[in-house]
């Protein structure tokens, strides 16, 4: 961690560093957990100018302002560093963990407003994620998030331009399997195990979040995807909210293509294939 960084935290918080370490992941910036001379642990991401981790602080304090889910608190957001307070995570994604999970995600997607997408654009992995505000779900799914990552991916060159043309045909027939959702749901859109804390049986806190208001359940197909959350979280959302037939069996798939054509544009490999798979399973 730069020294520059180190003397801004000093600042921030009032307090010298007493030890910091790495943490995994952080794909817009590297993270550190930062030990303070007031006996505070801190949690500090570190980027350059255009990381957008400005941006990943206003989706943090939009959580936390406009919804109950539990969120680390954003102490300083600029590009350069995002210092946040420090969540404990020393426990799994257990039954009871995910039935808290449930009750948390349900609340959230209560959260409304009158229009799908988001007041800006934000990122999801880093990457640029497009919300402009539209009354209709199924247009903004098929522009903004489906054709909008494949061009990425494209113009990646990890998306072949054969996919490209299919996406584009599929987009185009999404009313034959989706219909407009009741109402639009505020979800935090990048909800893999990673980003999802437990201790002692709770959820302890989300992070990383790629928020928009979108159909709720583009974000439980999503929670499917890498296996986050199985039985006891789908049976306690149902408690809260219906999730209608054909999920399962349909719609989770489509709905997945929109993380699988991000990880297309991140990694590309093998997800490629999976874009190809779902694909062939519609008919396209």
């Amino acid at each position: 961690m730069p020294e520059s960084v180190d003397n801004t935290i000093e600042n921030l918080t009032g307090s010298t560093i007493q030890k910091k370490s790495a943490l995994s992941g952080g794909c817009v910036g590297d993270v550190y957990k930062v030990a303070l001379s007031n006996g505070e642990t801190v949690v500090a991401k570190v980027g350059d100018a255009g990381s957008g981790l400005a941006i990943e602080g206003m989706m943090l304090d939009y959580l936390a302002q406009n919804s109950a889910l539990p969120v680390p608190e954003v102490l300083h957001a600029d590009d350069i560093l995002l210092l946040m307070s420090w969540v404990p995570s020393a426990g799994s994604l257990d039954g009871s963990a995910q039935t808290h999970a449930a009750d948390l995600v349900a609340a959230l997607h209560d959260v409304s407003d009158d229009q799908f997408g988001f007041t800006c654009d934000t990122l999801i992995g880093g990457l640029h994620q497009a919300n402009p505000q539209c009354e209709s779900w199924l247009d903004f799914f098929a522009r903004h998030r489906l054709l909008d990552m494949a061009r990425q991916g494209l113009d990646s060159g990890r998306l072949p331009a054969s996919l490209m043309g299919r996406l584009e045909k599929f987009s185009g027939h999404l009313d034959k399997w989706l219909k407009e959702p009741d109402q639009p749901s505020l979800i935090h859109g990048d909800m893999w195990g990673g980003n999802v804390l437990a201790d002692a049986g709770r959820i302890s806190g989300f992070i990383d979040p790629a928020i928009y208001f979108a159909d709720a359940e583009i974000e439980l197909a999503f929670t499917t995807l890498f296996s986050t959350f199985g039985d006891a979280f789908f049976s306690r959302y149902q408690e809260h909210r219906e999730i209608q037939p054909g999920f399962f069996e349909e719609r989770r798939d489509l709905y997945n293509l929109y993380p699988l054509l991000v990880h297309v544009r991140l990694f590309g490999g093998s997800y490629v294939g999976s874009v190809d798979s779902t694909l062939r399973k519609f008919g396209f």
